[in-house]
């Protein structure tokens, strides 16, 4: 049995990498400084979570003991202008543990770098680390990378946000740099068969994808797949790197501090020199995944809130340890939300009779004439409208369509959503929970988010916000009230047949 450690395990692709590591049949440790977010992951109780901090030589020496493999993926960008000098120091204290404990080999997810082109600090780093590595005495994988592009990636969020947000733009030079993207399903892939590979096997390898575009090109295909008119664009030679780094982290979520590294990157070609990756990792039959493949899966993981790791839940490496307050709080990008909580004199069971029961012909409990015009505007642009209903009176399963809504999740007569099948430039969801509290009342949390598409996304949120008291206010008292009566062994206002289960 291989024993591997993971570094970077609560990062973007170190996190999605243990999954595939355990199907493999590999016996996997991560060296995490805060276990509380390993512990989140699905994968916790499959593994060994062994505390410590990556600056520590004793932390990594007691984490590399009776390691097959490690997997380096550890990055210290956006931490500071020294961050080029921590990766170094991280990558040689790493490289000393591992041939003391003996470890067998070393894959480590660096950037590719081109010939004859003067090299970003970040790509520079990223040779570095690769360089220090490879000397370590242990036989090393290095995979080398240009844009990933997978849901959450700090890469494709700047492309997606960038494209997104803005129809028409000014844009660098940077813009016509020649790209190999790489679909972050085929980076893990090949990170999972570098484990086997022979002992004589230390070198570098580029990786990519079947295509090879300008970061210009890979906006107006983003677009298309997003079902997003063609982008305007006039490229100018005057924007430096560091104002494009603030005119991104405007833009997207991406911060200016990780920004720039990035932008600054971008000027330099990165296309595969080399396939040699191929004798030991072999590509799959059906080959390897096309760029609007990978988008197609990336916004599918993203609308259906599937999203199991995102650059801004990385642990940087010499980062405090404490989230950043620019992190997001969702897959890398917007999410605004509207939440009001109550508490009701009725018991949990009598509140998730009613919440069971909205929409069709119970209705939403709130402002029916708003309702009703809000499904005929859905109706006029092809939506569903208000006229799908329910399919029964009674009872919701996942699946099921609820006028202009479907039905994602519902969990144990407690908690409800439903994500929207109208038409708005964005994704909505509605989300109801039922809770008890200590004095014997039931609290009733009613939330809705809403991801917005392009600048009419976010326009329309906030068009719509100052109503949002007016419909979700009165929905969550009147469904509060509605379950009261209930409780009481009332009659329920246009709640037909409903009796409280006992």
């Amino acid at each position: 049995m291989t024993l591997s450690l993971v570094t970077g395990s609560t990062g973007y692709v170190g996190g999605r990498l243990v999954p595939p590591l355990l199907d493999a049949g590999h016996d996997v440790r991560v060296l995490v400084r805060s276990p509380e977010k390993a512990e989140a992951h699905d994968w916790a109780d499959r593994v060994e979570i062994v505390p410590g901090d990556a600056t520590s030589d004793d932390d990594v020496r007691r984490a590399m003991q009776g390691v097959d493999v490690l997997y380096y993926l550890l990055h210290s960008i956006g931490t500071g202008d020294d961050f080029v000098e921590t990766e170094r120091r991280i990558a040689e204290s790493f490289a000393r543990a591992a041939k003391d404990a003996g470890v067998r080999r070393i894959v480590y997810l660096g950037g590719m770098v081109p010939e004859g082109e003067e090299l970003s600090e970040h790509l520079l780093s990223r040779q570095q680390v690769g360089d220090v590595l490879l000397e370590s005495g242990v036989p090393t994988t290095v995979l080398q990378a240009g844009v990933v592009i997978g849901s959450g990636s700090a890469s494709f969020e700047m492309l997606r946000y960038l494209t997104e947000r803005l129809p028409a733009m000014v844009t660098p030079r940077w813009v016509s740099t020649r790209i190999q993207p790489i679909a972050v399903r085929d980076v893990l892939r090949y990170l999972v068969g570098s484990a086997d590979m022979p002992s004589d096997v230390n070198r570098r390898f580029d990786i990519g994808g079947p295509d090879v575009l300008t970061y210009l090109e890979m906006m107006q295909r983003y677009a298309k797949v997003a079902g997003l008119p063609r982008r305007t664009v006039l490229k100018v030679p005057v924007l430096s790197p560091t104002l494009s780094s603030h005119w991104v982290g405007i833009i997207t979520p991406v911060p200016a501090s990780i920004a720039r590294p990035l932008v600054e990157s971008l000027k330099n070609t990165v296309v595969a020199s080399e396939k040699d990756v191929a004798q030991y990792v072999p590509d799959p039959p059906d080959g390897l995944i096309g760029f609007d493949r990978a988008v197609e899966l990336a916004l599918t993981k993203i609308q259906d809130l599937d999203v199991p790791t995102r650059w801004s839940s990385a642990a940087t490496a010499g980062a405090p340890s404490e989230p950043l307050p620019s992190d997001p709080d969702w897959a890398g990008g917007s999410l605004y939300k509207d939440e009001r909580t109550r508490e009701v004199d009725a018991s949990p069971e009598s509140l998730w009779t009613i919440i069971e029961g909205i929409g069709g012909r119970n209705g939403w409990y709130s402002w029916p004439l708003a309702w009703w015009i809000r499904g005929l505007m859905d109706r006029l642009v092809g939506g569903p409208g208000l006229r799908r209903g329910r399919r029964n009176d009674r009872d919701l399963v996942v699946g099921d369509a609820l006028d202009f809504w479907r039905v994602e999740a519902t969990d144990d007569s407690t908690f409800l959503r439903l994500r929207a099948e109208m038409r708005v430039p964005g994704l909505a969801w509605l989300e109801l929970q039922v809770g008890s509290t200590d004095g014997g009342t039931t609290t009733f949390h009613h939330r809705a988010l809403f991801h917005p598409r392009g600048l009419l996304g976010h326009a329309y949120w906030w068009a719509v916000w100052p109503f949002h008291g007016i419909v979700f206010g009165s929905m969550q008292r009147n469904i509060a009230q509605a379950a009261e009566r209930l409780e009481r062994g009332e009659p329920t206002k246009a709640h037909h047949g409903f009796r409280r289960r006992r």
